[in-house]
Parts: C-alpha cells; sequence; structure tokens
C-alpha cells in the first residue's frame, strides 16, 4: 500500500508536539470520502487518523484543512458530536500541505451499509434521524463569536447573496466544452426567481455545517445516536436553516429515493421529512416559517455544485460515469425544487 505521506516527517513533526515517541504503525487508507486523505496509524500506543488533502492539491485545499482545523478546535466541549482534534500543522511544507490529527470515531456510516443492531429495528432508525437532527440543532444553538470562530464567514447579507453566487457559479461552467447549458436542467431561472420573491427578511447568524447529510454523519455501533459529524470542509458563519434544509434536500421521500437523495437500506421506519422539522423547531428561537425555502435554496445551490463535476466531465476533466450521475443528481435536486414551490 502507498502511503501518501513522509512518515519519518510526521513523527518528526510529532515528536515537537509531544505526541508519543517512536515508529509510526498500523499506517492504513481509511475509506470515506472522494477527495481527501484520511490515515489512521498508532505511536506509543495511542491511536491517531491524519486527515490531508488530496496530493494534487487544488488552489484553495490547504486554507480548507486550515479551516477544518479551527472548527474542530471551536467545537471542543460542546455538544456538537465531531471529530476530536489533536493536534494541527499549518504548515504547507511538511508533508507538501496542511493536515490535522484527529481521534478515531467509534461509529461507521450509515450509507455503506446498516449494522444489524440499525438494520433490525425500525425504531432504531427513526431515532437515527431525529439524531442527526439534534446534531445540526446543537451545532445551530452555538454562539460563534464566544467560541473563536468570528470572521470564519461573512453573514452580513448571506441570504440576500446565495442565488447570485450560484448563478453565477453555474455560468461559470460555460468554459468547459460540449457542457450542454443549463438549458438541460429544469426549472433553473424559476427556482432562482422564487428563492429572490421569498426570501425570509432576517434571519439569525451562526455555525453552519454547509453539507449536512447522511454521507456525512458517523452512527455509534451499539446505538442510534450519531458518533460524529464529519467533513467540515465547507463550514461557514450563515444561516444554520440551511442545514436543515440541506438534509430535507437530501432526503428519501418515500422507500425508492430519486436521483439527489442520500439514502440507506432499509429505509423503513426513518423519520418523515415533517418529523424532522417538528423535532428542530422546538430546540431553536429561529422563526422557521420559512422553512421550504431552505430546502429549496438547498435544492438550487448543491444541483449547481454537482453539476460542476458534470461540466468537467464533459470536456474530459472528471469520469464521464461520475458525471452523468451527479448530472441525474443535479436534475432529481431541481425536480424536487420545482415540486416544493408548488
Amino acid at each position: 500500500m502507498d502511503i501518501p505521506v513522509d512518515l519519518g516527517v510526521l513523527s518528526a513533526w510529532m515528536d515537537t508536539q509531544g505526541l508519543g515517541e517512536g515508529p509510526i504503525e498500523d499506517a492504513v487508507l481509511l475509506a470515506g470520502g472522494t477527495q481527501n486523505i484520511l490515515l489512521r496509524f498508532s505511536r506509543a500506543g495511542r491511536s491517531y487518523v491524519l486527515r490531508r488533502p488530496p496530493i494534487h492539491l487544488r488552489a484553495n485545499s490547504s486554507e480548507t484543512m486550515r479551516r477544518e482545523a479551527r472548527v474542530l478546535a471551536a467545537l471542543k466541549g460542546s455538544n456538537v458530536p465531531h471529530p476530536g482534534l489533536i493536534a494541527a500543522c499549518a504548515d504547507d511544507a511538511l508533508i507538501g500541505s496542511a493536515f490535522y490529527l484527529m481521534e478515531p470515531i467509534e461509529g461507521f456510516n450509515p450509507t455503506t451499509g446498516l449494522k444489524p443492531y440499525h438494520a433490525g429495528s425500525e425504531a432504531v432508525r427513526h431515532r437515527m434521524g431525529l439524531a442527526m437532527v439534534d446534531g445540526i440543532a446543537a451545532l445551530g444553538a452555538l454562539d460563534y463569536r464566544k467560541i473563536g470562530l468570528e470572521g470564519l464567514g461573512r453573514p452580513d447579507n448571506y441570504l440576500e447573496r446565495q442565488v447570485a453566487r450560484w448563478k453565477a457559479q453555474l455560468a461559470s461552467y460555460a468554459e468547459f466544452p460540449d457542457w450542454e447549458g443549463p438549458g438541460a436542467i429544469p426549472g433553473v431561472d424559476k427556482v432562482a426567481a422564487w428563492l429572490e420573491n421569498n426570501r425570509p427578511s432576517t434571519f439569525e447568524p451562526g455555525v453552519i455545517h454547509g453539507d449536512f447529510h447522511l454521507s456525512n454523519v458517523m452512527f455509534r455501533f451499539d446505538s442510534p445516536e450519531l458518533a460524529a459529524i464529519v467533513d467540515w470542509e465547507l463550514t461557514t458563519i450563515g444561516d444554520p436553516l440551511l442545514d436543515l434544509g440541506w438534509l430535507l434536500a437530501t432526503w428519501p421521500e418515500g422507500e425508492d429515493p430519486a436521483p439527489g437523495a442520500v439514502s440507506v437500506t432499509p429505509w423503513k421506519g426513518f423519520a418523515t421529512p415533517t418529523e424532522l422539522v417538528d423535532h428542530y423547531r422546538p430546540q431553536t428561537e429561529r422563526d422557521m416559517s420559512a422553512i421550504e425555502w431552505y430546502g429549496v435554496l438547498a435544492c438550487f445551490k448543491m444541483g449547481i455544485i454537482l453539476e460542476g463535476t458534470h461540466a468537467r466531465a464533459s470536456a474530459g476533466k472528471a469520469p464521464k460515469e461520475t458525471g452523468d450521475r451527479l448530472h441525474a443528481s443535479t436534475i432529481g435536486l431541481f425536480e424536487r425544487g420545482l415540486r416544493w414551490i408548488r
């Protein structure tokens, strides 16, 4: 197995941090996520997980790692389930990128297969969905200033910026040859206009995860509770109700999930979208009267993000099969958004 980290350099850096001594042992790459690298290893009897960007860095890859480490440090001691940060290295030069070390998570991701305890009980699966709501409700309740995250994002005019920001992103895909263009996505202009015309007039800024769905959580092996929310690379300061909208946008509406939904098998027993909203409501003081708007915004934003891979695939810069699959998800998300605005 090719380990994409110089373990000798890593162990020397760990010496400077007081993190054990002696050789790094049992290094193994972990599955999970399609972009970043996760390496689990042990040293002096303690287990670690290293997270770093892919070998072929994007322009902001190291900055993303630094932001993630900052967020995890801020969450320490909170009731938000998250990976425990051990130490972070902001220097690109050491192993080729910024990185951080975190505690291993004792849990599993449900999209890779439910454990017998979870697969065998509808009541357990029902609680799993509600536990996800508890996680983002706890995150949204944090005072981002008190935990040291002021400046992580720009909350001023956050909602007002969204539609124009993502329409510009979609337009930028025209640089890729052979992309079909926005005309291949149903209702782009209609959804954008509805979002602008129905935007909530005010909101209370808070921490948002930014990509909250079933693929980005881990559950405990012995209960339906969350072990951790993972993949914090899109975290910012914005409107936390968008995390709930994101969950609704990706939540299957029945036994046969539409493209764009993130599902597990068996699905029977999981909470309905209405139950998710009703469970969140008493845990916040935010105005939830326009929660459908956040769901539609999530469909709009996520669909445009996924379409970027399809556009790159059209130009031969991403696998065609992946591009086609994500384009189908984009269509599914916009079709869901159109149903909701009707």
